[in-house]
């Protein structure tokens, strides 16, 4: 069981786990050969529409030098009405694979398209990355703010990834960068409800909670500087996994970081959580 880390300790962590972070990257940068490859189409079929064959595309970047490699699927953040993938650089040149996704956006989309889009990127990748060198068992998801959302709902509720014939319990790992844990403040607007209105159901990771979901790591930025209650939401979000008898279930809060910035310094404890999950 893993209680609330102190925002101190989270920092103090941070500076610690970046210190090995670049001294691994400066060492095994030269290990570790990778390919890209660019706008991977992740749905299919004759039925797609334009704007599908636009957004729901993913770039790859692997390493080539190694098999049996664990993978992150990457999506960015936007509010589910803006952004576009790219590699989070502190993941990069570190043994694994990253897949950045992007996905249909509001308001040429409504809810559930964005949960729907990121259930078929994660399936893609499970279904495709043993190709490319990976283990299909070794697969994380993560993203930050909306994309720390959408981590959060494929992984938690296990609906959109039975669409695609994957059981979610087989993401080895999810971990969303400060995302909305009520309901999502866009798929509120669409149904005319304030933005100050929390709102927990059946789109919400909060209304998904369960035992036997994959170990799951909550990160926010201060909550003093971060979105309003974005910080709250995810403290309830891990105590109500403590409460249903979730084994694997940790939150930490970034000392000084607001919500733009928390993204950066937590892909080391991305890293660590990875390693840390491959060693037991």
């Amino acid at each position: 069981m893993h209680r609330i880390v102190d925002s101190r300790i989270a920092l103090v962590a941070i500076l610690f786990v970046c210190v090995g972070s670049v001294t691994a990257q400066d060492s095994t940068a030269s290990k570790h050969a990778t390919q890209t490859f660019k706008d991977l189409l992740y749905r299919t079929g004759d039925d797609l529409t334009e704007y599908e064959k636009q957004r729901c595309r993913l770039d790859l970047i692997h390493p080539t030098d190694e098999k049996g490699f664990s993978t992150v699927v990457w999506f960015h953040g936007g509010g589910l009405t803006g952004g576009n993938k790219s590699f989070p650089e502190g993941l990069l040149v570190q043994g694994i694979a990253v897949a950045a996704v992007n996905y249909r956006l509001h308001p040429k989309v409504k809810s559930p398209a964005y949960v729907e889009d990121a259930a078929a990127a994660v399936a893609w990748v499970f279904k495709n990355i043993e190709q490319y060198g990976g283990d299909p068992k070794r697969i994380y998801v993560s993203g930050h703010s909306a994309g720390g959302y959408l981590t959060s709902m494929v992984g938690l509720d296990q609906r959109w990834l039975a669409e695609h014939d994957i059981d979610a319990n087989q993401i080895a790992g999810l971990i969303p960068y400060s995302g909305h844990t009520i309901t999502h403040f866009t798929v509120r607007k669409e149904n005319g409800i304030d933005g100050r209105q929390p709102v927990i159901d059946d789109m919400a990771p909060l209304f998904h909670v369960r035992k036997d979901a994959p170990p799951l790591l909550l990160i926010t930025g201060d909550r003093e500087l971060e979105m309003l209650g974005r910080y709250e939401e995810n403290a309830y979000l891990w105590r109500m996994m403590q409460v249903v008898g979730h084994p694997h279930t940790k939150l930490m809060e970034l000392d000084g970081y607001n919500h733009g910035q928390m993204a950066e310094p937590s892909h080391p404890l991305l890293l660590r959580f990875i390693q840390e999950l491959e060693k037991e």
